[in-house]
């Protein structure tokens, strides 16, 4: 691989017919971080979370009303309404996201997006998330990529779509002013639900191995109780934010907090967030941001090299993610040959039409096609997200439905020189036998679908 061709593949998305080879491709993913769009138009129109929010508060009032007028026919038609709205804008959040990233000329930052978006993972596979997952990654990570850690962490774990995903609207702290309330009435207590504080210390922050006790994460969900979702029954009273998220101090377990051997005796959600504001910069999560970072890069085994670059970055420039970017681009470690990247299934179909100039795929067709290949968006199968190594997704039935997939695209592309196009993706490092493959195909249509499943475009 050239260094223009791992400038396109491994750090952008893939190449497209149109672009021009970078004199300076290491200059050429530097200067995306300054033309990158946090809000392009397509993304922009997408509903928000708060009206996500206001689809699924709806589909209560209907049923509630339905049985007070003894209606329950009509409310189911209603409901059904309501959820084929649901659907239609997870479809179009998908288009939007995947169109973003077929036209994009700053691939590399939109990499990122989809990086942090998987770090901090929320599910459609839980049926309340599915209308606001798109808004979580457009909302929490699209503003904040080119800012810092700490900003992120902050607008990611606190948004509707993370308290829905991990049950945080439910938590109420043991001795919060409701809970003192339903003691009195003899009304069973209300539970602290440790979820999102387990998961930010794994997973968002300090990692599996980052030093914190169960302690720790019982004390911080203590802290985090509060934290809601505007509109639902509990949260009448509270403060609503412009996410769709919502303060209400009367679930808040009162009472300084003490995590990971630092006292924290701050009021209200001040006091959450401090807590987040101190594992943002905690050498630990320095070390897992920077494994994670130098996998997705530079190969399944992140060079401990690498991680000690990015993890030194981090610290010193105290969570800028540019900086961090900066490191990357910077590392040897990245611009090896080998090993290369096993590109995930959204990675891969990205850069197919980009390849082929996006083969007027529209929103539903598209949706099935990452379906089909096993990665749903927004869909992992656990807050873990979804895997950043090629043992997951280099299955023989994957393959095959990559293989099938790529046919596909062919047969809707009007590409006639593939030849060409695949010197051009690839330059010298085109394999001999896939070019020989290529020029003996019998069409064009049979030897692009032979490019889009080469070895050379299933990594990176």
């Amino acid at each position: 691989m050239t260094p223009t061709s791992i400038a396109w593949n491994r750090f952008g998305l893939g190449g497209r017919p149109q672009d021009q080879l970078p004199d300076d491709p290491q200059r050429w993913l530097l200067d995306q971080l300054d033309r990158y769009d946090p809000r392009p138009a397509g993304i922009a129109s997408q509903p928000s979370s708060t009206e996500a929010i206001e689809g699924y508060l709806s589909i209560r009032n209907i049923r509630r009303m339905a049985r007070e007028s003894n209606a329950e026919d009509r409310g189911r038609e209603q409901v059904q309404e309501v959820r084929q709205t649901v659907r239609r804008n997870y479809l179009q959040a998908v288009a939007a996201r995947g169109q973003q990233a077929i036209e994009s000329d700053a691939p590399f930052a939109e990499r990122m997006v989809h990086f942090w978006s998987n770090h901090f993972a929320v599910s459609v596979q839980k049926n309340q998330v599915r209308g606001m997952a798109g808004s979580h990654e457009f909302e929490a990570i699209r503003p904040n990529v080119m800012g810092n850690f700490r900003d992120m962490l902050r607008s990611a774990v606190l948004h509707p779509a993370m308290f829905i995903y991990l049950d945080q609207f439910q938590s109420t702290g043991p001795n919060s002013q409701v809970s003192v309330r339903r003691r009195r009435r003899g009304r069973d207590e209300a539970g602290l639900n440790e979820n999102l504080a387990r998961e930010i210390l794994e997973l968002h922050t300090l990692g599996a191995q980052g030093g914190y006790t169960q302690t720790d994460v019982t004390e911080f969900a203590r802290a985090l109780t509060g934290w809601t979702v505007a509109g639902i029954s509990r949260a009448r009273r509270a403060q609503t934010l412009p996410n769709g998220s919502a303060w209400a101090n009367y679930l808040h377990e009162p009472g300084s907090r003490t995590v990971m051997g630092q006292t924290y005796r701050q009021d209200g959600h001040e006091q959450s967030l401090a807590i987040l504001d101190t594992i943002a910069k905690h050498p630990s999560t320095a070390k897992h941001v920077a494994t994670k970072l130098a996998r997705h890069f530079a190969g399944d085994e992140p060079p401990e090299t690498m991680v000690a670059r990015l993890e030194k970055t981090f610290l010193e420039s105290e969570g800028n993610l540019p900086s961090l970017y900066r490191a990357i681009v910077e590392s040897p470690e990245a611009w090896t040959v080998e090993p290369v990247k096993f590109r995930t299934p959204w990675e891969w179909s990205i850069a197919i039409l980009r390849a082929t100039g996006g083969s007027g795929m529209n929103a539903r067709r598209f949706t099935r096609m990452q379906q089909e290949l096993g990665q749903v968006p927004w869909g992992p199968p656990s807050p873990q997200g979804y895997p950043d190594t090629a043992n997951n997704w280099a299955a023989p039935d994957a393959l095959i439905r990559r293989v099938e997939v790529a046919a596909q695209i062919a047969a809707l592309s009007r590409e006639g020189d593939v030849p060409a196009l695949a010197r051009h993706l690839f330059q010298d490092g085109l394999n001999d036998s896939t070019a020989t493959w290529i020029s003996r195909a019998e069409s064009p249509e049979q030897g692009l679908a032979l490019l889009l499943s080469s070895p050379e475009m299933m990594r990176r």
